[in-house]
């Protein structure tokens, strides 16, 4: 037995025991209500509401009427000024957190002047006003297909739109434009300067001209689908063209196989992988070698395989053999994470008068101590239903739980290890380093942008290559 497993438990220890304490609490707020879902990721957000009619409570006033149906625009009246515009923007702003918006407009008539016009506006935009003739506002106008972008003056951009026409306004926000479009073709794009929240816009500016708005309850003329495709096979050539080493990939897998204890699969791996990789020269990010990977590795199998079986009395003699000083504490973490298990799998057993003992005997050292209690209380509420597997604790029963457990009994073993400096590296494989790095660039490039963009999900990252 090395040096290392004759000391007890080092005060470091207990960030580690934190981890998976906070990681099953969430767990179970987020499964607690849906105990048959699939976990999701935190960076994963609902859906927003998107704009659905026109606004007729905000709008420019008797200058245009708005229809009953509220997606039809009427200029009634001759127009007196340059200020006379009947403007009116959506109910609600677009939605920020998605890859693209789109809405569309079609011109029922262009009435005396074709002065009609569609784009984007903040909160602040003065309703009297064509859409890109304030600040914070771009439109594109029908009788001169001229981009207006916050002044009165507009820059050439596309052809003119009149009676039958329809036209698209709408937002990438990977690129962070706005587009246009008529009768469904893109006409152009121009970059986006506004970070807040805008709302989609349309206006007439001359008697009879009338248009009808629509927000997606119909089919729009523009292919959106085959669109958005685009950008995603532009954004995904782009994270194709970037270089990695070529044994990379193999190099990371290696160390998550080595992380979890995976030693047959990892003995799979470097039989299929000696003739087509080269040698592995990535050097893990705790600078531990190939020998402190596969530290204790068989050793933690053997333990993951117990866990998993339900064996719980047996991973605690085991422990007890191996490596004494993580169960010496009997308040430990570890320690709690395995009596917790132990009453799970009485339970599964259904030998609920066995289960009630033992939660008695050895739940009763955890009362005093922060953390656990909420924790006891889901495993006590097992108790509390015929069919457990079926309520709002039954994602205790699931093998989710046994490989939580199984993860902080091989973390706690792999932080024996004497060449470990930073205990907490120990938490998380290279891989899972990298997917949370991933995660973070993506979150700060979407901060950047006034967190405007689709949120990271790491399912359609993995379901990216598999034909529909």
């Amino acid at each position: 037995m090395s040096e290392a497993t004759s000391q007890s438990e080092p005060p470091a220890k207990d960030l580690i025991g934190s981890y998976f304490l906070d990681l099953w609490l969430y767990t179970s707020k987020t499964l607690a209500l849906k105990p048959e879902t699939e976990l999701k990721s935190e960076f994963e957000e609902e859906g927003e509401e998107s704009p659905t009619a026109l606004d007729t409570l905000n709008s420019s006033g008797g200058f245009s009427v708005v229809g009953p149906d509220k997606l039809s625009l009427l200029y009634p009246n001759a127009n007196l000024h340059g200020h006379d515009v009947g403007v009116v923007q959506a109910n609600r702003p677009a939605p920020l957190k998605r890859l693209l918006y789109y809405f569309e407009m079609y011109v029922k008539s262009a009435g005396a002047k074709g002065q009609i016009s569609i784009g984007f506006t903040t909160s602040a935009f003065k309703l009297r006003r064509q859409p890109g003739w304030e600040a914070n506002s771009y439109g594109y106008h029908g009788d001169d297909g001229l981009l207006y972008r916050g002044h009165g003056k507009g820059d050439p951009f596309g052809p003119t739109y009149t009676t039958g026409d329809t036209v698209g306004g709408g937002i990438n926000y990977a690129t962070q434009e706005f587009f246009f479009t008529k009768n469904g073709v893109v006409v152009g794009s121009v970059y986006k300067d506004v970070k807040g929240p805008v709302f989609p816009t349309v206006a007439v500016h001359s008697q009879n001209e009338e248009v009808t708005v629509n927000f997606g309850k119909d089919p729009f003329i523009f292919d959106l689908k085959a669109y958005e495709a685009e950008q995603r096979d532009k954004q995904q050539s782009k994270i194709d063209n970037v270089h990695i080493p070529q044994d990379a990939s193999y190099g990371i897998i290696r160390s998550y196989l080595q992380h979890y204890g995976y030693e047959e699969t990892l003995k799979l791996l470097d039989i299929a992988g000696k003739s087509t990789v080269p040698p592995v020269s990535v050097v893990p990010e705790n600078s531990l070698n190939e020998k402190d990977g596969t530290y204790a590795l068989n050793q933690r199998k053997t333990l993951r395989q117990l866990i998993k079986s339900g064996k719980i009395d047996e991973t605690f003699s085991t422990l007890g053999n191996w490596y004494p000083q993580i169960v010496q504490d009997g308040t430990s973490t570890t320690c709690f994470l395995l009596h917790c298990q132990k009453f799970i799998e009485l339970v599964r057993d259904g030998k609920l008068e066995e289960a009630i003992m033992y939660g008695r005997s050895e739940f009763d050292k955890f009362k005093k101590l922060s953390g656990f209690d909420d924790l006891v209380k889901d495993c006590a509420a097992l108790l509390a239903y015929e069919q457990p597997s079926k309520s709002s604790v039954g994602y205790l029963l699931q093998e989710s739980q046994r490989e939580l457990v199984a993860d902080a009994v091989n973390t706690m073993i792999l932080s024996t290890n004497p060449n470990v400096k930073d205990a907490n590296l120990c938490v998380h494989s290279c891989l899972e380093r990298l997917i949370r790095q991933v995660t973070a660039c993506f979150l700060e490039k979407r901060s950047l942008n006034g967190d405007q963009g689709e949120a990271f999900q790491l399912s359609r990252i993995l379901n990216s290559g598999k034909k529909g």
